[in-house]
Parts: C-alpha cells; sequence; structure tokens
C-alpha cells in the first residue's frame, strides 16, 4: 500500500452527516476534497482503489433511514452489512441495537474509513476484508446497500442472497433504481427521497427502496 489509508482519510475527507441520515456523521469527501476530483488512474498511481467509501450512495441511505427507523429488524440480532463502504448502514445498524455488527467490504481502505466512522459515533463494529459471498456464519440479518450496480456482480449475489433467506435470515437490500436488481425476487418495505449530488447519479433526488428478499 503506497498511501497511509488513515493519514489519507482524515486529509482528504470531512465530518459530514449524510442529508438522509443526519443522526449519523461520516468522514465524506465532498467537491471540496482533491479526492473528488481524481482519475482512476491518480488514484492508482498512490494505491488506492475506487473510494467508494467516501461518499454516501443513495441505496446505503436509505437502507440506514429503514434500519433507524425499525430497530426491532436488527435489535438483538446478528448483522452483517455487506459491501460496507463507509460503514453507514452497519453504523445504523448498531445504533438500532443490533448485538453484534459486521461490516464486510473486500476495499483494505474501507476497513480504515468504517474504523474512524465507528469511532465518531461511539459504536463497536467489527470489520471484515475477505469475500463474503456465498459464506453463511449464522447472521440473522444481512443488509446490502447499492450493490447491483454489476451483472457480474449481481448474478453472484443474487443465489448467495437468496439462499440466505431461505434459511431464515432477514436479507435487507437499499436499491435506488440499479439495473439489474432483481425486483421479482423482492418485497416492497419502503420507499425514500433520498438527496444525492448530481455528481454521482444522475439526479439530486434518487428514489430508493428497500427490500426485502423472497428467496
Amino acid at each position: 500500500m503506497k498511501t497511509d489509508p488513515r493519514v489519507f482519510i482524515l486529509a482528504n475527507t470531512d465530518i459530514l452527516a449524510p442529508p438522509h441520515v443526519p443522526e449519523i456523521r461520516l468522514r465524506l469527501a465532498s467537491e471540496a476534497h482533491d479526492l473528488w476530483l481524481k482519475t482512476e488512474e491518480e488514484l492508482e498511481a498512490i494505491g488506492l482503489p475506487p473510494p467508494f467509501w467516501a461518499f454516501a450512495w443513495a441505496g446505503g441511505q436509505g437502507l440506514a433511514r429503514y434500519v433507524l427507523d425499525h430497530p426491532d429488524a436488527v435489535r438483538g440480532r446478528r448483522v452483517l452489512d455487506f459491501a460496507s463502504g463507509s460503514g453507514m448502514v452497519a453504523i445504523a445498524a448498531a445504533m438500532a441495537g443490533a448485538r453484534t455488527v459486521i461490516a464486510s467490504d473486500i476495499d483494505p481502505w474501507a476497513e480504515t474509513a468504517i474504523g474512524l466512522n465507528a469511532g465518531l459515533n461511539a459504536v463497536t463494529v467489527a470489520v471484515r476484508s475477505d469475500d463474503a459471498v456465498g459464506l453463511d456464519e449464522g447472521w440473522d440479518v444481512v443488509l446490502a446497500g447499492d450493490v447491483f450496480y454489476d451483472r457480474a456482480f449481481a448474478e453472484r449475489l443474487i443465489p448467495w442472497l437468496a439462499a440466505l433467506a431461505r434459511r431464515g435470515a432477514l436479507v435487507l437490500v437499499g436499491d435506488p433504481g440499479r439495473a439489474y436488481c432483481p425486483t421479482d425476487r423482492l418485497e416492497s418495505l419502503a420507499v425514500h427521497a433520498v438527496p444525492v449530488t448530481r455528481a454521482l447519479e444522475d439526479s439530486e433526488i434518487k428514489k430508493t427502496t428497500v427490500w426485502r428478499f423472497v428467496g
């Protein structure tokens, strides 16, 4: 790793509250930061994968809002937040009273970001950077925000999440209308209008649905 993640994150983010979940504080990049403008080549030169952890994506905001508004979904339960990014949804689960929360993300930079963000919110979140797809470690709840953006990735995720749901896990998905979201396998629980940055999305408000996987 060419750059120290903690030093870089502290220097290139501010402590901000995502608009749809103002209870949570995160270290995020904004238009005021060079990180926002760096090209993929510039990021590669400093040893930084695409910094998904630096932004509060619409699907994650909608899912975090749902968890905070419906704490019974996670209270006292073992929770996996898959593709956690900034850790926003994992932090929401911890704030809502989950028994244990694991934030899973294969990006090693996310581990540092999640640790910093959990500290900002005074919650305990365990972090793992292995590929969790296909695993079943007995989680009671699996949360997945904004994961159906790529066809190949979706084709890996759908059978895994379906199997977890059939086994009895509560599998909740936050999705702002991504192309590969399997809506025929899902039950809508809530719809949110999430403010986002036009530079990241195609509009300033994204209609975001929280779905339950039905197998």
